[in-house]
């Protein structure tokens, strides 16, 4: 039998990667809102798109702190 090794994420390197997510997620929802003609599923696309760059640079100062 194989042995399963659990992987431990740390916290700056899992914000990093949910604030990429939330990035690429909010520049989907920004294109569809504009292909739509959707002000408001663009506008929530530009903020979820923000929030996940402040996310990613969240995740590197931690990195850099060593946390």
């Amino acid at each position: 039998m194989r042995n399963k090794e659990l992987t431990v994420i740390k916290p700056s390197t899992k914000d990093e990667m949910e604030g990429k997510f939330h990035d690429v997620k909010g520049k989907v929802k920004e294109k569809a809102g504009q292909l739509t003609n959707d002000p408001g599923l663009e506008a929530d696309g530009q903020a979820e798109e923000i929030s996940g760059k402040v996310q990613t640079k969240i995740g590197q100062v931690k990195k850099v702190l060593g946390k």
